[in-house]
């Protein structure tokens, strides 16, 4: 899963998607264990770089994964303007994109919470380890709160 969650990220960056990495791919990058299954990012959610996200993954045959129809990604005018989160199904998994974080904010809030992370590809942006930790704390789910004990520990070591 994780060779696919980076080709993902990989392909974010070379077409200069804005996007700061969130969620479970985040988890690990910090050192939590657990497995995840699809990637998160927080998007500056504009038309060109919804333009450059529809660009990463044309040729993934995406998808939106809540949708019945599992009708295709396609941006037209008024999802450019409308749309705040995409949930995708693609050829390389599963990839959801926030406009906001819970606990955050917006993508200039969450832009400001995050810290530079070198990929094999190239530097991207990941939440701080405290963002993260506010974050899974807003959240409160299952799975969160698994991660958060582990982040917790995590930040206790390396204080």
């Amino acid at each position: 899963m994780l060779q696919e969650a980076e080709t993902l990220l990989e392909r974010l960056h070379a077409q200069s998607v804005e996007f700061v990495i969130i969620g479970g791919i985040c988890n690990v990058l910090h050192g939590v264990t657990l497995v995840t299954q699809d990637v998160d990012v927080c998007c500056r959610f504009v038309p060109e770089n919804l333009r450059r996200l529809e660009a990463a993954v044309r040729d993934l045959h995406p998808v939106h994964r809540q949708t019945p129809q599992r009708l295709p990604f396609e941006l037209n005018e008024w999802l450019l303007r409308e749309l705040k989160n995409i949930y995708l199904r693609t050829d390389l998994g599963v990839l959801d994109c926030l406009s906001e974080v819970a606990g955050l904010g917006g993508y200039d809030a969450v832009l400001q919470s995050s810290v530079p992370v070198a990929l094999s590809f190239g530097q991207c942006r990941m939440l701080s380890l405290d963002a993260l930790i506010r974050s899974k704390e807003t959240l409160g789910r299952e799975q969160d709160l698994a991660a958060l004990r582990q982040l917790r520990a995590i930040k206790e070591r390396t204080a």
